[in-house]
């Protein structure tokens, strides 16, 4: 059973950022047609897809094509697109993909907390912690700017699982650059960072700026953030042990040679439910919702059920 569904409903993008070779390949922002997504939503909603994950190449810019490329981002077609999916019947989740973190203001995080399944998991790119860097990386906003969307979104949610991206090794990070960056995050305390080493990709201007970092360098400063990552991931986990919550079951896997039912949470923590050898077919199933208070983990990751 299919319980969650990757909708792609906005493609290109307009913001140039140094590294990045999208808008020369995939072209300038392009959004789908709000009743065509209403459309398949309802569809896989009746085939009992329960979650929806709206995607895209720069979905912060869903229904704002042909606007310039360095702006303020108006959140209304994207709220006005969830407000509409939120009444689709069968449907109990929807989750968001990648978002620019201009586009969360005070009025926006308040806006996303009034729609009850809009899960209260963003993944905000950030790509560096130091405004030289994020200079040179072509991003418009700094991180002092980063910090505030993540406070507005503390502000009007328990815990919020607040995610990113950050790139190691960008041409001319310094040693104090990078520093910068693990203060930062350190202080930042995000549920977790996806790290990646930078890649040269021809046709960009970063792949023309001097100060290009060694590759070992890179791999050494990429290991740093994922240390802080795996240990501040623990411990936002840990934090809900003891807590009530609701897990759509998604598939079955073993985990420390035990076989589980595993889904997520609302907040996308992992979470098993042990399959009991002697069961009498009673048990649940994926498209299943559970709800428990875990006392503990089947692995650092996985709670248990």
């Amino acid at each position: 059973t299919t319980t969650r569904g990757f909708l792609k409903i906005q493609d290109g993008c307009d913001q140039f950022c140094s590294y990045c070779i999208i808008p020369f390949a995939r072209g300038r922002t392009r959004s789908r047609d709000p009743e065509d997504i209403l459309g398949e939503v309802r569809t896989l909603a009746g085939e009992g897809v329960q979650e929806i994950v709206l995607n895209g190449i720069h979905l912060s810019s869903y229904g704002q094509d042909g606007q310039p490329a360095v702006r303020s981002f108006d959140a209304a077609p994207l709220l006005d697109l969830i407000r509409k999916l939120s009444g689709i019947e069968g449907l109990k989740r929807i989750r968001l993909g990648s978002l620019e973190p201009r586009l969360i203001t005070r009025e926006t995080a308040q806006a996303f907390a009034q729609i009850p399944i809009l899960c209260p998991h963003f993944h905000l790119s950030l790509q560096s912690g130091c405004d030289a860097t994020l200079k040179r990386m072509n991003r418009h906003y700094t991180a002092g700017d980063y910090a505030e969307s993540v406070a507005f979104l503390r502000e009007v949610y328990d815990r919020p699982a607040v995610t990113t991206d950050v790139i190691t090794g960008f041409p001319g990070e310094t040693e104090q650059e990078f520093e910068e960056t693990v203060r930062f995050l350190t202080d930042l305390d995000l549920y977790e960072i996806h790290v990646f080493p930078y890649s040269r990709r021809p046709g960009t201007v970063a792949d023309t700026l001097p100060g290009q970092v060694k590759r070992a360098e890179k791999e050494r400063r990429s290991a740093v953030l994922l240390a802080l990552t795996a240990g501040q991931a623990h411990t936002y986990r840990e934090s809900f042990l003891g807590d009530e919550l609701h897990v759509l079951l998604e598939e079955e896997e073993e985990i420390a040679g035990i076989r589980c039912l595993t889904g997520h949470t609302e907040r996308y923590i992992k979470a098993a439910v042990p399959i009991s050898e002697d069961s009498d077919g009673q048990e649940a199933a994926p498209g299943d919702w559970v709800i428990g208070k875990p006392e503990g983990f089947l692995d650092d990751e996985v709670m248990l059920l």
